[in-house]
């Protein structure tokens, strides 16, 4: 049974009331195919465009989402995170890949933090190299890990 879905079958925020407080944290990554036009302007550091720096804005913008996900995930519980880190890294083939991890001391997860702030450092990317291209191609947005409440978790294959 899904877990937000209460007894009448109807949506509901999961009652964590009689959970225990523990350390729990979580690593989502997503990624940005960029074209050859919009990688070139990359490769010799970080861009500048006229909306600012492009990575140092992602972080930013990434952070900020990461803390209002309750406020975009209906059923998130309201969290004050303890960190949230998002690194940016262009690879050979021309892919940003983007990495969030979270962490929180709580009765309740961080994935969907990670995985928002993730999915937005990776928007605010195409959002301002929009101007040199429109071809990327913003995918692969998922977790990678996850540790505390029940069990962990690690994606397959990355062990």
């Amino acid at each position: 049974m899904f877990s937000h879905i209460d007894e009448k079958n109807q949506p509901a925020m999961v009652d964590v009331s009689g959970k225990p407080e523990t350390a729990r944290t979580a690593h989502a990554r997503a990624s940005v195919r960029l074209p050859p036009e919009v990688a070139q302007a990359i490769q010799d550091g970080e861009i500048h465009t006229a909306k600012g720096p492009v990575f140092q804005t992602a972080i930013i913008a990434g952070t900020m989402a990461a803390k209002k996900t309750h406020e975009l995930i209906p059923f998130c519980h309201p969290l004050g995170l303890d960190g949230c880190r998002i690194t940016l890294e262009l690879d050979n083939d021309d892919n940003v890949a983007i990495d969030c991890i979270t962490k929180v001391e709580h009765k309740t997860g961080v994935e969907m933090e990670a995985l928002t702030g993730a999915a937005v450092a990776a928007l605010t990317v195409y959002d301002m190299c929009k101007a040199l291209s429109h071809d990327m191609v913003i995918g692969n947005v998922h977790l990678v890990t996850k540790t505390g409440g029940k069990s962990d978790y690690q994606q397959p294959g990355k062990g």
